[in-house]
């Protein structure tokens, strides 16, 4: 019996998340500040993209760009986090801390993935940079957690291929293992022929004229700067390619 694969879309804004859902997704997973990996996204972000959509909503609760080693007041703030994202609705949560020295941190995840019950938990990208990939998976099941992003513990995923494939097949039946890291809606067909897998993270968006009809060239960042006058959205379209890849059987 065939598995349907199940495709995710990470996103960082209300109009992100209904271009999803046109385009087929079956769940995003809402950020804030996607420039530095994603944190946590405003309470009001959540809400609104709750009221707009019907598909799966994951948060991710992330204090802060950086490491994954937390101070004892953003562990708080981690708690807060979760505990205001299902009293907004969203369906699950995405997080991970990491010991100083690499380690899967056993007791505040546990009570991080404690408070999220009954909503699904994911351990996102800090696997990544994990000490031992197969070690963590343990520990990461271990937890209670229903699935791990990961690019392989590698830039990407094509780097991270072959230990993609490993991981699939340790974790069987015991967590999904859902690869993540530049992935495209031409390339995603091949990393579910590669790995086994069947749940996919991918970021797929276009750049939209901003509205503004003032035309300054003003930053209102530091020197590394996205463009003020375009900002980037989900591309249904994209969506909707990457849909049609993974819902299509390997001919072998």
């Amino acid at each position: 019996m065939t598995t349907a694969s199940v495709l995710e879309i990470c996103i960082d804004s209300v109009a992100s998340a209904i271009e999803s859902q046109k385009g087929g997704a079956d769940r995003v997973e809402l950020c804030d500040n996607l420039f530095e990996g994603g944190t946590t996204p405003s309470e009001g972000t959540i809400r609104i993209t709750r009221e707009r959509i019907d598909i799966g909503l994951q948060v991710i609760i992330r204090p802060r760009g950086g490491d994954f080693v937390y101070s004892e007041d953003e562990f708080l703030i981690m708690e807060s986090d979760i505990r205001r994202a299902k009293e907004l609705g969203a369906n699950g949560v995405v997080f991970g801390i990491l010991e100083p020295d690499g380690g899967i941190d056993m007791r505040r995840n546990g009570r991080l993935r404690e408070i999220a019950y009954p909503m699904n938990a994911t351990f996102h990208r800090a696997f990544d940079v994990s000490r031992g990939a197969f070690e963590s998976l343990d520990r990461i099941v271990e937890l209670g957690f229903d699935r791990i992003l990961t690019s392989g513990q590698a830039v990407s995923v094509w780097e991270g291929i072959h230990v993609l494939r490993s991981l699939v097949d340790a974790a069987g039946d015991r967590i999904i293992v859902m690869p993540g890291g530049d992935l495209r809606e031409d390339t995603v067909g091949r990393c579910r022929e590669e790995t086994g897998a069947r749940e996919f993270h991918m970021h797929l968006e276009h750049e939209v004229a901003s509205a503004s009809a003032v035309r300054r060239d003003i930053p209102m960042g530091g020197t590394l700067r996205p463009p003020e006058l375009t900002i980037h959205v989900t591309d249904p379209g994209r969506v909707g390619r990457a849909r049609r890849a993974v819902d299509t059987e390997p001919s072998r």
